[in-house]
């Protein structure tokens, strides 16, 4: 149940803004979806399961990983740092979540109205390591 009512979440978060639309990018043999959005979107019930924290100066990075050839979902370690527009780097802690046969990492960062935030992460698996750079701008009001 959980995982649908999240998948559920997930979805209402694509269709919030186009600012928070899924992206994705092919890094080496991994398609990586990402995205970054306001963590209120998420029911408190499924917040809480998940331990993330509801605020709309939290926002939750959803990470997920699957083989180009077969869209299969990848289990990797992820690290990473959000930079600010003064340079303020907040180190990123992702959490693995897996449920049936899906593999996602979720991470919180902070934000408040009108943040631009700069995200550059590493991806590894074994001897593979990819680099994910994207950069958002947060609204709060």
């Amino acid at each position: 149940m959980k995982i649908y009512l999240l998948a559920a979440s997930l979805v209402l978060a694509l269709f919030i803004s186009p600012l928070q639309a899924e992206q994705k990018k092919v890094l080496g043999p991994w398609d990586v979806h990402y995205i970054a959005f306001d963590s209120t979107i998420i029911d408190a019930k499924i917040a809480q399961s998940y331990q993330l924290q509801r605020s709309k100066y939290q926002a939750v990075l959803n990470i997920s990983v699957l083989n180009s050839k077969d869209q299969k979902a990848q289990q990797v370690r992820i690290s990473g740092t959000a930079t600010d527009l003064t340079q303020k780097q907040i180190e990123l802690s992702f959490r693995e979540v897996k449920e049936g046969e899906a593999i996602y990492y979720l991470a919180q960062v902070p934000v408040h109205d009108q943040k631009h935030l700069k995200f550059k992460l590493d991806i590894w698996q074994g001897t593979e390591n990819q680099k994910l750079e994207f950069s958002q701008m947060f609204y709060t009001e």
